[in-house]
């Protein structure tokens, strides 16, 4: 059995609550050996840290995602950094980043906010785990203030254009997290992956309760599904399910300082 790493599922959410430790069960039963969970907002941290506290190979993150930031975004920006402050430790500075999707309204405190993130990320010397949802331009000005080599992190659930994925690797210190869009038939990620983005450079990914792959696309996604992202890159690459195991788990271990 391939040993493979989740490095962003939101296991602790409500979709869970049913089945949360058959889900973790089903995850061991893949090969999937590590789950890294990237925080939601300032009232998602307790369960998270709850889990995480009760399981082996869960990990937790710290941060406020973009779609939580709203006009009382300093009071929810001050929580979750007295959580940053407290005793348990955390493995990177995530959810963090832009989403101008659905809604523009406050793109200015979403860029203070990942201004203020990132500076947490420099400060403790964390990695940075980036959502980037129809803001890549206002993402890569935000990033441009910043030393390129002082960064590290994963460009989470990438599927852009070959131009933007080069932008991307110009960030040494930076994967891009692959998930389950690159199963899907009009995915045009396959193609920009081949032709522009080594296999060294990518991690794993489920992004769950979202995003399931294909056979599993409309229902809840899960850990253990992240074997069909692995399967359709062994397809892409030309390589054997071991190498993709081994070459996408180094990464996830380095970019979380895991050695």
């Amino acid at each position: 059995m391939v040993h493979l790493i989740d490095t962003h599922t939101h296991l602790f959410v409500e979709e869970f609550d049913g089945d949360r430790e058959l889900a973790l069960i089903r995850a061991r039963e893949a090969g999937v050996t590590r789950l890294f969970m990237p925080n939601i907002d300032d009232a998602s941290v307790e369960q998270m840290l709850a889990l995480c506290d009760e399981h082996e190979g869960c990990y937790p993150m710290i941060g406020l995602h973009p779609t939580s930031v709203d006009a009382d975004w300093k009071i929810r920006l001050e929580r979750v950094e007295r959580w940053l402050h407290s005793d348990w430790r955390f493995y990177g500075i995530g959810e963090v980043g832009l989403d101008l999707y659905w809604d523009k309204t406050y793109l200015k405190e979403q860029v203070e906010v990942l201004h203020r993130q990132i500076e947490w990320a420099l400060t403790y010397g964390l990695p940075l785990v980036i959502h980037c949802r129809a803001a890549c331009s206002e993402l890569l000005e935000v990033l441009s203030r910043y030393d390129k080599k002082s960064l590290t992190g994963i460009f989470h659930s990438f599927t852009g254009t070959e131009e933007e994925a080069l932008r991307l690797l110009d960030y040494p210190g930076f994967m891009l997290g692959i998930n389950g869009v690159v199963t899907f038939k009009k995915s045009t990620l396959p193609a920009v992956l081949a032709s522009s983005v080594p296999l060294e450079r990518l991690v794993l990914e489920t992004d769950s309760p979202y995003l399931a792959p294909v056979p599993y696309r409309g229902k809840r996604n899960e850990s253990a599904f992240i074997v069909k992202v692995a399967e359709r890159l062994s397809e892409i690459y030309g390589v054997p399910m071991a190498g993709i195991a081994s070459v996408t788990s180094a990464n996830a271990l380095k970019v979380f300082k895991i050695y």
